[in-house]
């Protein structure tokens, strides 16, 4: 190998590691955090993390607050000017696509935005579908306590902050739709516990909806993968396959975007 290649494989493993500090910094607390814990959070040794952090400082990337590392300033006016979702859609939609076809029904792939909803960034429908339940809502938002992409949002947060933040009254869309905070504080612990969430008939009358959550390397949720029909096509006892397939399709994704860099 030519000093050149080494030169590049250097390079690109340096860049791999910056993004996970800077990965691992964005799960911290606004208050930021030491160098210390940002090295064992990125797998990194202390040295290593110092000589990238202190790169990213010098421009703008990361600032540094007393003992503290923070996202910084150019890092943020570089993402003002950013498409959130272009990059992603370009590479998800092929594999959202592909579980789409899998099923001949619908999926959707729906990202947390900074007002604690959702945007829908990715629909697709199986190629042989000659109907499906509901509409065309990229760029809309569906209710969160009525659906299967806003019962896994919700299920992230503690059950003390969401009998803070749970609207006083819960919008029924159905007759079957959980219009009990209790009632749906319980099924959220149950999403937390198992992974997935289901909805019903809960938003639109015979629909069944599946979702799961995609994390990145440092376990925070980015985005939530959907798979729905009607119950006429998609029953109940598909349940369990469909969840394998979105596992896989959950699994491509995580290592198309995250784990070729974990493990650089």
């Amino acid at each position: 190998m030519g000093e050149g290649s080494e030169q590049a494989d250097s390079t690109n493993k340096s860049v791999a590691k910056a993004v996970r500090l800077l990965r691992e910094l964005a799960a911290q607390p606004r208050a930021g955090a030491t160098v210390t814990v940002l090295a064992k959070a990125a797998r990194l040794s202390r040295p290593t993390a110092f000589r990238l952090l202190s790169s990213l400082e010098q421009d703008g990337l990361v600032d540094r607050v007393e003992a503290n590392y923070v996202l910084g300033w150019e890092l943020a006016r570089l993402g003002r000017r950013a498409d959130p979702y272009a990059g992603l859609v370009a590479r998800a939609q092929p594999l959202i696509q592909e579980l789409a076809d899998t099923f001949n029904e619908s999926a959707t792939l729906s990202v947390p935005n900074p007002e604690g909803g959702l945007d829908l960034v990715i629909e697709t429908t199986g190629s042989h579908v000659l109907g499906v339940v509901g509409r065309n809502m990229v760029g809309e938002r569906y209710p969160l306590h009525a659906s299967s992409t806003g019962k896994v949002l919700l299920a992230e947060l503690p059950s003390a902050r969401l009998r803070e933040e749970l609207p006083e009254t819960l919008e029924a869309y159905t007759p079957q739709t959980i219009t009990d905070h209790a009632t749906l504080i319980r099924e959220l612990e149950q999403v937390r516990e198992q992974g997935f969430a289901i909805i019903d008939n809960e938003l639109e009358p015979e629909l069944l909806s599946l979702s799961s959550p995609i994390r990145d390397a440092a376990g925070t949720l980015v985005a939530i993968l959907t798979l729905n029909g009607p119950r006429s096509r998609f029953g109940r006892d598909q349940i369990p396959e469909a969840l394998h397939q979105m596992q896989v399709t959950t699994d491509r994704m995580t290592e198309l975007f995250w784990r070729a860099e974990a493990t650089g």
